[in-house]
């Protein structure tokens, strides 16, 4: 499945009528889009019942990707989390079924340690069944030692925009999983994609489907309003290569 979405669930003015009625902007966002990533619980807790009422704001097929929090993966780096990790995960159990990936964004100063990541990703993968996505931004994270520990631990390397390192022009880690986000170029979270960047990026989530990739792709251009209108024309250019 190639699941197209935006992080968060903002709905820009201009983009308002392609979707449907609803109670929130959720509900609303939710007529158009299976799924949505939570960036929110990265800076701040949320309560376990504000998660419940997203999970009942969407359709049962809907699905999240939630934002591992800043004191685990900026401040303990890592080491020394598990009470943080098991907090975050009783809140955002709240999802229910819907909770269907982690996203775990590592600093740019956060260089790869083989016993660090093996020991973290070992205690998440014990506590989460569902998919896992790490995003990290430093050079050594890109080497084959740190692919071959996810590929282990069935853990995808997120492909994001714009591309730090030459190696992260494709995605990495387990292959089970291609996560893409899109967080603007040439401007971070302001940009907006022209077409034929979105046309070369719906071949490439049509290859990576029949592959057999579940394949999630996120915009995270959501300064400038332009996310929703970049991922409803993604959306038209895949069903129109069917």
């Amino acid at each position: 499945m190639i699941r197209i979405g935006c992080a968060g669930w903002s709905l820009p003015r201009d983009v308002q009528e392609a979707f449907g009625e609803g109670a929130s902007h959720l509900a609303r966002y939710a007529t158009r889009f299976p799924v949505a990533e939570i960036n929110s619980s990265f800076h701040r807790p949320h309560k376990r019942s504000l998660y419940e009422k997203w999970a009942a704001s969407v359709p049962e097929d809907f699905r999240f990707c939630a934002k591992l929090p800043k004191t685990i993966t900026h401040e303990k780096r890592l080491v020394d989390c598990e009470g943080l990790l098991d907090a975050f995960l009783e809140q955002a159990g709240g999802l229910g079924t819907r909770l269907a990936c982690l996203l775990v964004q590592l600093p740019p100063s956060f260089a790869f340690d083989a016993a660090v990541a093996r020991a973290f990703l070992e205690l998440l993968r014990s506590r989460f069944p569902g998919s896992l996505a790490m995003e990290p931004r430093h050079a050594t994270w890109f080497e084959p030692e740190a692919d071959a520990l996810m590929r282990e631990l069935q853990v995808a390397r997120v492909l994001a925009d714009p591309v730090r390192h030459d190696p992260g022009r494709a995605p990495g880690g387990w292959p089970g999983l291609v996560y893409l986000r899109l967080h603007g170029t040439p401007r971070v979270y302001y940009s907006s994609y022209e077409t034929p960047v979105l046309q070369a990026l719906a071949q490439r989530l049509q290859l990576a489907r029949a592959e057999g990739a579940d394949c999630w792709c996120i915009f995270d251009n959501t300064a400038s309003g332009a996310a929703a209108g970049n991922a409803l024309e993604l959306q038209r250019l895949l069903e129109e290569g069917r």
